[in-house]
């Protein structure tokens, strides 16, 4: 009824987390070109994995609600929510908040916490031509 909500929070805070990030990164990497400091192995920004799980929370919630307006459970007249009409309903609604969306939530973040540690393996890999320029 509402589980598309629980994401779309956690993506509402992550967004300005992106931000807040995106804009500390900026300002050290002035700093650091003022100072000549290069760093050694290649990385990705904290900023552009966020902007993953970004990506990864506003889809899935924005498919959530379509989902949700074509069964009519979201509706463009307050409450918007038509379980909300109801106090039964708004409690198993409540209830599958906190356990469908939650479980998505989480679901969601593991595997983004897959993919950075993934992705962290991959550039930590020396490419064999790097190894053999070395023995030549």
């Amino acid at each position: 009824m509402a589980c598309f909500l629980v994401p779309a929070a956690e993506a509402a805070v992550t967004t300005i987390v992106t931000k807040v990030v995106k804009k500390n990164e900026r300002k050290a990497e002035a700093e650091s070109a003022s100072h000549e400091i290069h760093t050694e192995a290649p990385r990705i920004k904290l900023s552009e994995k966020l902007s993953w799980l970004n990506i990864m929370l506003w889809g899935g919630s924005v498919l959530l609600l379509l989902e949700h307006i074509w069964h009519g459970e979201v509706v463009p007249w307050f409450p918007f929510l038509t379980a909300m009409n109801d106090p039964e309903e708004t409690s198993q609604m409540l209830h599958e908040m906190f356990t469908v969306g939650v479980g998505m939530a989480v679901l969601v973040t593991a595997v983004w916490v897959g993919m950075c540690m993934v992705s962290r393996s991959i550039l930590k890999r020396r490419p064999k031509s790097d190894k053999t320029e070395e023995y030549a």
